[in-house]
């Protein structure tokens, strides 16, 4: 072997070439023993190039590829290897022949941690995406039958009427699912074939104009030379053209309300700087959290509302409703995870947990309720990394799992004004009470039974919230 071995060292640029590159090098002889390796791989052994000369390959790289090579003679290509500390690289090994005989073998690696992390960014943006998506089919929104059945209806008439289709208006707080009907309404007029199945649906957020200028190159489109460094573009009306024109946050219109009168009155627009007229054939939905018979032109407003859709707040939903919307939510988490990540997952919430969910208060409606869920079930879920190869876990969601935020706005003053004395101090037997019976790792409900066998009529979500608040003060 060691005319084999000098012959290696010959040239020194071999040596320079592979210690600059970002590959690492192992070479072994017929018995497994390191003839040459380079920094890098010496890096990733965590040793030194020196210390590893003359050494057999499985004192550094236990499940070698090179060992499988030397026993086939057949080369091994992008074999992907899990390695200590959370290291792993992608290896290609082959045979090395000298006369026609087999002298040894040698691998190529390539650290693909970089591009797993971005895989993983990539699946967690994929996963946010598909959480967030709205709903496409009328019939599979919760409610249809319920608190909602009367706005399905008028949404299906904005665009179903035998009059043909008609603008409209859709009201209601923020989170209310606004989007989401605009969506279903558009769906559902390709489905009748008012517009067709290619039909472009063009949201815009009004309030992100704070330029009225800008506002109306946006929503107009402009003609090269209009300005200093304006370009020919279309506008939003153009691009919505033989679609739907989704005009969200609509009170903030007030910079260019005459312009959308006259395109919705003529169905016409010109672009800034232009002088042709453009014919535009546009379904238009306005949407706002605001009265916007108040806040919009009387004419405009005439002719914006043919249709009104008013959306409940999740406050005026029921408990079935929300019970609905809950098991919906839980189903779409478990659904995404297994497209995204090829793994069975059950979520299972605990009583309590679902109990101190369904009562709490939302501002921010079914979008806050919904990314509190998940956000739930991803402080009760393993990190991707600690799965390994499981292709079916459980996750069991507690109250502590849950965002300390969402508790009830108004637990705290209610617990307060049940237990206090003197003044607004909590009672201090109430607190020592809470205290050793959650050192007894009992849970809200059971504590608040206790309570309540004492003479202290406290509801366990209140219990929870006081716990919930005393583990977020202690972490802070």
């Amino acid at each position: 072997m060691e005319v084999f071995y000098d012959a290696f060292y010959q040239n020194q640029l071999f040596e320079l070439f592979w210690d600059k590159s970002n590959d690492g090098l192992n070479v072994v002889d017929l018995d497994g023993n390191i003839l040459f390796v380079n920094k890098i791989s010496a890096d990733y052994a965590n040793t030194t190039m020196e210390k590893m000369i003359g050494k057999h390959i499985s004192n550094f790289y236990p499940d070698a590829v090179l060992l499988k090579v030397l026993e086939n003679r057949h080369a091994l290509l992008d074999k992907k290897i899990h390695y200590v500390a959370g290291k792993k690289y992608v290896v290609s090994s082959y045979p090395l022949y000298m006369a026609n005989k087999l002298k040894g073998a040698f691998s190529i690696f390539k650290d693909i941690k970089e591009i797993d992390d971005l895989n993983r960014k990539i699946k967690t943006l994929e996963l946010h995406l598909n959480l967030n998506k709205s709903e496409e089919n009328i019939s599979s929104v919760i409610g249809n039958n319920g608190s909602l059945k009367n706005v399905v209806v008028q949404a299906r008439r904005t665009v179903g009427a035998l009059g043909g289709p008609r603008h409209s208006i859709i009201t209601g707080q923020s989170g209310v699912g606004k989007t989401m009907l605009a969506n279903l309404i558009y769906t559902y007029a390709k489905k009748v074939g008012v517009v067709d199945r290619n039909a472009p649906f063009i949201e815009v957020n009004c309030a992100q104009f704070t330029n009225p200028d800008l506002a109306a190159v946006e929503i107009f489109g402009s003609e090269k030379g209009a300005f200093t460094g304006s370009m020919q573009r279309k506008g939003l009306f153009e691009q919505a053209n033989g679609g739907i024109l989704f005009l969200d946050e609509a009170h903030a219109l007030e910079h260019y309300q005459t312009l959308l009168l006259k395109a919705i009155e003529s169905g016409k627009i010109r672009r800034v700087g232009g002088v042709k007229e453009i014919s535009v054939d546009v379904i238009i939905i306005a949407a706002s959290t605001k009265n916007l018979k108040e806040e919009l032109l009387p004419e405009l407003y005439q002719r914006l509302a043919q249709y009104q859709l008013y959306l409940p707040s999740l406050s005026e939903r029921s408990l079935e409703e929300k019970s609905s919307l809950f098991d919906h939510f839980v189903t779409k988490y478990e659904d995404v995870v297994a497209d995204l990540q090829g793994i069975k997952f059950h979520v299972n919430f605990s009583k309590e947990a679902k109990d101190v969910l369904l009562r709490a208060v939302y501002p921010r409606n079914i979008r806050q309720f919904r990314d509190v869920i998940n956000l739930s079930i991803d402080a009760a879920s393993p990190l991707i990394s600690d799965i390994g190869e499981k292709k079916e876990i459980t996750a069991t969601v507690l109250v502590e799992h849950m965002p300390f935020e969402i508790f009830r706005e108004d637990s705290e003053t209610e617990l307060n004004t049940m237990t206090q004395r003197n003044g607004n101090k909590i009672n201090e037997n109430v607190e020592k009470i809470i205290n050793a019976l959650r050192a007894q790792n009992l849970g809200p409900r059971k504590i608040a039974d206790r309570l309540k066998s004492k003479g202290y009529p406290i509801k366990y979500y209140q219990v929870a919230y006081y716990l919930k608040k005393n583990e977020h003060n202690l972490g802070n």
